[in-house]
């Protein structure tokens, strides 16, 4: 059974930094795409960020290109994005996604790519 869950979100101030970590279980992380999406209130869900699994490439939307890192920790079988330079616009549920097998790159922006998802973690950016 896979199992996704994010943690580490909350109340920051624009310009602030904030680190979400996705613990996954029942599946590798190194070898599976996986990717963060964001859903703010009345909006469709989001790409944020993906990494390919075997390769490691990285994706990332314009908006958050330049301020947010992503990364796995293969050891501890977790994937973080590292947010810096927040802005009022980063405000969402922040979701964790996992799928399987090798998606040509340009499939990693979809949600449908994906067939594991976490239950979101909120981050507030606001004075």
């Amino acid at each position: 059974q896979v199992q996704l869950v994010e943690s580490g979100g909350g109340l920051m101030q624009p310009g602030g930094s904030l680190r979400l970590s996705c613990a996954v279980s029942g599946l590798t992380v190194r070898t599976s795409p996986m990717a963060w999406f964001r859903q703010a209130p009345g909006q469709e869900r989001e790409f944020v960020a993906a990494f390919r699994g075997v390769g490691g490439m990285t994706y990332y939307a314009d908006s958050v290109k330049g301020r947010f890192t992503v990364s796995k920790n293969n050891g501890k079988n977790t994937l973080d994005l590292q947010m810096n330079s927040l802005k009022n616009e980063d405000t969402a549920v922040y979701y964790c996604a996992a799928g399987t097998g090798s998606p040509i790159s340009s499939y990693l922006r979809y949600a449908s790519t994906y067939t594991y998802w976490g239950q979101g973690t909120q981050v507030t950016v606001s004075s």
